[in-house]
């Protein structure tokens, strides 16, 4: 038993021995220089076939998940003077756990055709955002409710 097979438990293969068994096939397949270039272009054609038919089901794949996600899109339509809250996607780095992502109110001031919406607060000037970042401000008594409790302490 050599040395090599008692530490690294396998035989050593010098790479004389497989240079020398490439040769060979090298050789033996250089002998049949038509069955080669068949078989290589055959090759070739069949991962030509399978790349083909990776990019069909990948195709079919985004279809299908961008039809599910569009059917789930809420159309939202607002109109010039109505109160939206806008939706504040940078608020990501240890925001707070009860703060909101929701700030607002604002009044519509313009709606463009392709979903861009102009908006205005009493703080700021009227800026643009995309029509995806806002929803409709509904003003409900449920605020109302909590101020009208009486919270004294029990008698």
């Amino acid at each position: 038993m050599t040395s090599y097979k008692l530490v690294y438990g396998k035989n050593c293969h010098l790479p004389v021995k497989l240079e020398h068994k490439a040769m060979w096939a090298i050789k033996t397949l250089n002998f049949e220089l038509t069955s080669v270039g068949e078989r290589r272009l055959l090759d070739l054609h069949e991962l030509e076939e399978l790349r083909m038919n990776a990019y069909d089901s990948a195709s079919i794949y985004k279809s299908r998940s961008k039809q599910y996600h569009d059917a789930r899109i809420e159309k939202r339509e607002f109109k010039e003077g109505e109160k939206v809250l806008l939706y504040n996607s940078r608020l990501k780095l240890f925001p707070g756990k009860l703060m909101s992502r929701w700030s607002g109110p604002f009044d519509v001031v313009r709606v463009s055709p392709h979903g861009a919406i102009e908006i205005r607060n009493d703080d700021s000037g009227p800026f643009k955002v995309n029509g995806n970042r806002l929803k409709h401000y509904s003003m409900g008594d449920s605020i109302g409710s909590f101020a009208s409790l009486d919270l004294k302490d029990p008698p």
